[in-house]
């Protein structure tokens, strides 16, 4: 049995470990990743990436749909979802190139299979070697590392009692890769991932149904937003059930439909549609990589970490969706960068969450960073608050879409900006500023006065902040 010896040994290939992986090397620590399947992980291959392509093509059907509005005649528009599919897999497959050439480029070793944390044992007096089952068959390598970090992402969670067929029940991982739109779908969550995909299908001209055990939309994000979201997903004809409590054991399968009921407000009501697509959130993948042999706590399926990501084995580390909190890729990746300048005495800064940016890529979009209406009034703030719609927006008019608004929450004491968010065309594109308000304290008069040009959409950040004080021009 081989062995080779690493400064760092990262479990999973995802956006947060091989983040991790690059700049362990830039530090000049000998690593090595260990990726059961590729490169790249969850975000490239079965999230954020496939799913933003197929949302972009939902955006250009759309459009194409409405081209008499602009002054463009465009007859028989058409989905060839085929094709839609190819571009989507070329897209995955040229990032996932580029992630294979950054290995390579770093002098990254890269195992491809399946890792599993040792015991202590002759290679070491702590945990932490990692045995490596090689996927072509081969022996299986043992892999010396100084330090450790657990990256192995998540899977999207399952309802007792509803069994994921791949054919009548999906979750986003078989959805990504259907070859034919059904006409109509149930989706079971209405969160993130349940908006992004009932906006995809209601654009490609699917019925959609989103069944949401909350009293609202995206319950996660400011009541507001939630209540522009929902508004405008019925304006698009998706229908939208809150408080709906699904009832697993009464699933039906027909040769051509599913049916599935569900106690909403108390009634029990029967839905049916051709597919019904799981979106209850994502569970950690902390089986079977030897954890059991560690002191390492787990807590509601997730490994307990410190400010900077180490566990209780202090040269093992773990970060992104495996800890649970903010299960994004861009946390993954910085998470990583923390964990690994640590290991190397770097000194970095832990994450502040609050000033860290989270987007939701529908029709309309949403973005937000900070503190919500609510939280800050639980937390005792007292609160000012500007908002500023798109409607009296220039480059909105010129766009096209006039649907929703910025938000700003300020502490009336400090004049800090507590939160921002929202809701209308390009707003992900737009929320960086939001975010480097927040990491900077900034006030609202500070973004005011920060001159956003025009015509943008840009412009609806600094009429909200202005706002906050009743001093918004435009409105």
């Amino acid at each position: 049995m081989a062995q080779v010896e690493y400064d760092l040994v990262i479990l999973g290939g995802g956006t947060g470990g091989y983040v991790a992986a690059i700049r362990a090397a830039q530090l000049g620590l000998k690593t090595a990743v260990v990726e059961k399947g590729n490169l790249g992980g969850t975000c490239l291959h079965k999230g954020c990436i496939p799913s933003k392509a197929l949302l972009r093509s939902a955006e250009v059907y759309r459009t194409a749909k409405r081209g008499e509005e602009y002054g463009i005649k465009a007859n028989d528009v058409e989905i060839d979802f085929l094709k839609v599919q190819e571009r989507k897999r070329n897209i995955v497959s040229q990032l996932h190139k580029g992630v294979q050439h950054l290995m390579k480029k770093g002098k990254i070793d890269v195992y491809e299979g399946i890792g599993r944390i040792l015991g202590p044992s002759i290679f070491s007096p702590l945990p932490g070697t990692i045995s490596v089952e090689m996927n072509n068959g081969g022996e299986n390598e043992m892999l010396i590392p100084k330090n450790v970090i657990v990256a192995t992402g998540s899977r999207p969670k399952s309802l007792p009692g509803l069994e994921v067929d791949g054919e009548f029940v999906l979750t986003s991982d078989e959805a990504l890769e259907i070859n034919t739109l059904p006409e109509s779908m149930i989706i079971v969550g209405g969160g993130v991932i349940g908006i992004e995909w009932a906006s995809m299908l209601a654009d490609f001209g699917t019925e959609v149904t989103v069944l949401e055990y909350a009293d609202r939309m995206v319950p996660t994000e400011d009541q507001d937003i939630s209540k522009e979201m929902e508004r405008l997903m019925k304006k698009k004809g998706v229908k939208i059930v809150t408080n709906a409590k699904v009832l697993p054991e009464t699933v039906e399968k027909t040769k051509e439909k599913v049916s599935i009921s569900a106690e909403v407000n108390g009634k029990i009501s029967s839905f049916s549609a051709e597919k019904i697509l799981l979106s209850v959130g994502r569970e950690a993948n902390t089986e079977g990589i030897g954890l059991e042999n560690t002191d390492i706590l787990i807590e509601k399926g997730f490994i307990q970490v410190n400010e900077y990501f180490q566990t209780k084995e202090s040269h093992i580390y773990a970060i992104g969706d495996c800890i649970g909190g903010l299960q994004l890729a861009h946390v993954a990746s910085h998470e990583g960068i923390v964990a690994v300048e640590h290991m190397a005495g770097e000194n970095p800064y832990p994450l502040n969450y609050f000033t860290i940016s989270k987007c939701i890529y529908s029709n309309p979009e949403a973005a937000s960073v900070g503190l919500t209406e609510q939280e800050a009034k639980n937390k005792g703030y007292n609160i000012k608050i500007g908002k500023f719609p798109f409607k009296a927006i220039g480059k909105a008019l010129v766009f096209g879409e006039t649907d929703g608004f910025v938000k700003i929450i300020a502490d009336s004491d400090t004049d800090d900006v507590l939160g921002i968010h929202m809701i209308g065309p390009h707003v992900t594109d737009m929320i960086s500023e939001a975010g480097l308000a927040k990491v900077l304290d900034a006030t609202p008069w500070e973004v005011a006065h920060t001159i956003h040009p025009h015509p943008t959409l840009s412009e609806a950040i600094g009429e909200a902040a202005l706002a906050v004080d009743g001093k918004a021009i435009h409105l």
